[in-house]
């Protein structure tokens, strides 16, 4: 099998593999019991929390583990509206903005929100290319905007978004800045020594570690509430015990990312791929080609189905993608490209190919020649 579908999730690492069973094997104790082989489990705990931190340039204290990036999502949405200021709730409904090309963890967490009736959402656009505007966020800023929300990769068109300058005008406003950076870690340096961001999103499965386990960054002095009740783990952010053979593997395929190397090897190969499709009629990339991780390409097929060219290259032992893997399946083309204006025709005819540190020149051929025969 050729996998190019490393957005929707990524083979785990040997090493990372190797680590996990070795905590399977050894390490069983509880990290909250008190005894040896707690307080060893906790040891291993806090060294990966360490490792993990550090790498993101946060501090220990700042980085509380998940099951993944949908509940660090969650974790921070709902968590910081359930510890917004009350002096806010006296001027209206709390009201977050995020963006039209949201991951659905988030769009549809806000949308119930909104009809749960406790804020209000609104949805800055984007262009032709997927691109955000800082001015736009300046447009829907409220007196009662306690909360900005967007993702650094979006995960179906690879657009990086300017998460730096727009986040120093939010921490002029004093209100909280968050982040999915679940399709950014392992593509892009994170430094958030440097970056004022308040929480962050981040996932283990889309860097070669195991699914089913996340982390959630909330800078020091932001108050969220947990949305885990039952325990006190995780310094109070998230009841029940730790997955710890997941978060040794977490920490573990942190520790292998090499972004100059990958990045560099990645681009050169989806930079073959995408002019060697470029030759087919009728297609073109979507995003922004001038700021777009290495790994991503998003090209339109006109006239072609997604759903059967996915089949067909199945058959062929090709793995793609029609866009967000939790959206597979799903009838409706993508609302990423409809919020950029793409026609619903032509988006049901995108196919995304997500490149990885295993994928070679050869791969890359063979694809070609399944696509140009």
């Amino acid at each position: 099998m050729i996998y190019l579908d490393h957005n929707a999730t990524t083979p785990v690492d040997a090493d990372v593999r190797e680590a996990m069973i070795d905590c399977l094997s050894d390490q069983f104790g509880n990290p909250s019991s008190l005894h040896g082989l707690g307080r060893k489990a906790r040891k291993i705990l806090e060294d990966s929390r360490e490792k993990i931190s550090q790498t993101i340039g946060a501090s220990e204290d700042e980085l509380f583990f998940t099951s993944g990036g949908t509940e660090s999502i969650n974790l921070a949405l709902r968590g910081s509206l359930q510890k917004i200021d009350p002096g806010l709730l006296k001027l209206g409904k709390p009201h977050i903005i995020t963006t039209a090309v949201e991951h659905k963890a988030v769009l549809e967490t806000l949308e119930e929100l909104k009809k749960e009736g406790r804020l209000e959402v609104t949805l800055v656009g984007v262009d032709s290319k997927g691109r955000v505007k800082l001015e736009d966020f300046q447009k829907a800023l409220r007196p009662t905007t306690f909360l900005i929300s967007m993702m650094w990769v979006n995960n179906e068109i690879g657009n990086i978004y300017p998460i730096e300058a727009i986040g120093h005008w939010v921490r002029s406003q004093k209100i909280l800045f968050h982040v999915d950076a679940v399709q950014a870690l392992g593509k892009l340096e994170i430094n958030l020594s440097k970056i004022p961001v308040d929480l962050m999103s981040l996932s283990a499965h889309k860097i070669y570690g195991p699914k089913g386990v996340g982390a959630l960054y909330i800078l020091s002095g932001v108050k969220v509430a947990s949305c885990h009740t039952g325990g006190a783990q995780e310094m109070e952010k998230r009841g029940g015990t730790e997955n710890l053979p997941g978060i040794v593997g977490f920490a573990q395929a942190v520790e292998k990312i090499d972004l100059k190397n990958d990045n560099s090897r990645i681009k050169i190969l989806r930079q073959k791929l995408e002019s060697g499709l470029a030759q087919i009629p009728q297609s073109h990339v979507q995003g922004d080609e001038g700021s777009r991780v290495a790994n991503t390409l998003s090209m339109t097929f006109e006239g072609v189905e997604s759903e059967m060219g996915i089949i067909a290259l199945d058959r062929e032992g090709i793995a793609v993608s029609s866009g967000s893997a939790c959206a597979s399946g799903a009838v409706e083309p993508s609302h990423v490209l409809l919020a950029m204006g793409v026609n619903r025709g032509e988006a049901k005819g995108v196919i995304r190919f997500s490149l990885g540190k295993s994928t070679t020149e050869s791969e890359i051929e063979t694809v070609l020649k399944s696509f140009l025969k």
